[in-house]
């Protein structure tokens, strides 16, 4: 395998983690080292030898740094065709050596701008000079490997070792390399735009995770991506046990997080096809389990669910006897993790530190739809802030359903109705053309149990008829955005029913 010899070497680094030991070895395998500023300090003092950048140049660093590479002697070597023999006359005109490797790694801007760092200083933390000689060494690839990350360091190693890199491999390097000043350039770019609150323009690195079996049908291909920020969502989640993660495996584990951290208290959440068939809260995660399995135990079978708190022997135990695709928590209680394990398939995710993102990105043909998430923290989510419109005074207890209910119906699909009793949900419909199908599901669901039920309308009725489906089925409060154009007469038959109904003012609606 035809391998190009490394005779000369560029090295200017803000990440110095293995630059002695590269350095080292650089020098053992006969490579001149050319470097700057603080990067030769640190060789010379581990008795690297080095020529300083400004000495080769002729020209000193100036500008507080801000130019030390900038120069033609430094970016003709990089750029110079080693097999054009008309650049190489044109160096040699000049008395101008070419490089065959750069090592480069960049101003930390990312990390500055996530320390909350001022303004002027993160402007510091833009890199020049190193993004110039590490696009121009990608480009020149044919003739330079570029370095542009101390993760290559052992590749690195590996190459001198063999009598240095093939021209794949010059050529993974420099595709590693552009991607590197992409991210980096996007960084910025984002970072400013907020500065100056613009937002005509948006840009997002995915890096892939794992390829997938297949999509949501076995004939569609599929991988997933991760986003490469601080967010900690599904995508972050490690895998302890079981098969695979499929694409409808990632979508309903996601849904079923959301649904579980909207809530405060220990809160169990199932989903199956992007619904919920049970969602509970109470002070034990087990408990919860039992009663958000207890809502639709039909449709739980061969669903995901996830917890906020982590999963107890007294949940695994329960869980590990229905057939469940997904279990997502932020922990496992010692000895929960070897019950649910016994069950081959189970896939079980652990996720540390989540956070509900504050953007929800959506794709249409030719473009993406971006807006705000939907969270429960707007005004009108809370109940002292809920406008009470019919009915008498009702009791604690069924303020705390309906605050649950409320909270919960955010993650059914529209059309939706939730109805609740004791922190649990006990009917859903969801996903239906009209509300009224929707009330006619969530009660067909509930069965007996929506007797003395509270309700969530996730939008508000735009007829009497939604309300008095649930009125007849015996539930004894409601909640709902308010804001029809026949409120009045939604109002009217709660009050007929005398049932408290309570209007937030802000509305759920989500269709997918």
């Amino acid at each position: 395998m035809n391998r190009k010899k490394i005779s000369r070497a560029l090295i200017s680094v803000y990440d110095k983690v293995g630059l002695i030991e590269l350095g080292k070895n650089l020098e053992k395998h006969g490579i001149e080292i050319l470097s700057t500023g603080s990067t030769a300090k640190t060789l010379r003092e581990a008795g690297v030898s080095v020529i300083p950048v400004e000495e080769y140049t002729g020209f000193p660093e100036m500008l507080g740094g801000r130019v030390k590479t900038l120069h033609p002697r430094i970016h003709g070597g990089i750029l110079a065709d080693q097999s054009n023999s008309e650049h190489l006359s044109q160096l040699a005109a000049q008395e101008i050596e070419p490089f065959d490797l750069i090592i480069i790694n960049l101003y930390p801007f990312t990390q500055t701008i996530s320390s909350g760092a001022k303004y002027e200083e993160c402007i510091e933390q833009i890199d020049i000079g190193g993004p110039s000689m590490l696009r121009g060494a990608a480009k020149n690839h044919n003739s330079v490997a570029v370095i542009s990350d101390p993760s290559q360091y052992e590749l690195l190693n590996t190459a001198l070792d063999s009598g240095g890199f093939t021209l794949q491999e010059r050529q993974n390097l420099a595709m590693a390399t552009f991607r590197k000043t992409a991210e980096y350039d996007i960084a910025i770019s984002e970072w400013l735009a907020g500065e100056l609150n613009q937002n005509d323009w948006r840009a997002k690195v995915w890096k892939k995770i794992a390829d997938l079996r297949y999509g949501e049908n076995p004939h569609q291909a599929a991988s997933v991506y991760f986003d490469g920020t601080n967010s900690v969502g599904i995508s972050s989640a490690k895998q302890l046990h079981g098969k695979e993660m499929s694409f409808n495996n990632y979508t309903d584990a996601d849904a079923a997080l959301r649904a579980a951290y909207d809530h405060d208290e220990p809160c169990v959440a199932i989903i199956k096809h992007a619904n919920p068939c049970g969602i509970a809260i109470s002070e034990e995660i087990s408990q919860a389990y039992a009663a958000a399995h207890a809502c639709d135990p039909v449709s739980a079978f061969g669903g995901v669910v996830a917890a906020n708190r982590p999963v107890s022997m007294a949940m695994a135990i329960a869980l590990s006897e229905i057939f469940t695709e997904v279990v997502v928590a932020p922990g496992y209680e010692t000895g929960a993790l070897e019950i649910l394990s016994k069950k081959p398939s189970i896939r079980i995710l652990e996720i540390s530190g989540y956070k509900i993102a504050l953007e929800e990105l959506r794709p249409i043909s030719g473009g993406i739809l971006i807006q705000d998430m939907d969270l429960i923290d707007a005004k009108g989510d809370n109940s002292s802030d809920w406008q009470q419109v019919s009915g008498g005074k009702v009791s604690a207890e069924v303020m705390r359903d309906l605050e649950f209910a409320w909270r919960s119906v955010r993650a059914v699909k529209s059309n939706a109705i939730l109805l609740a009793k004791n922190g649990a949900s006990v009917g859903v419909g969801m996903g239906q053309v009209n509300r009224v199908d929707s009330a006619k599901l969530a009660v067909e669901r509930s069965g007996e149990r929506a007797s003395g039920s509270v309700a969530a309308s996730d939008a508000f009725f735009p007829f009497a008829d939604g309300l008095q489906i649930l009125i007849a089925a015996g539930i004894s409060a409601v909640v709902a955005p308010g804001g029809s154009v026949r409120d009045a007469e939604v109002i009217e038959a709660a009050n007929s029913a005398g049932i408290a109904m309570f209007f937030t003012g802000v509305r759920h609606f989500s269709h997918a």
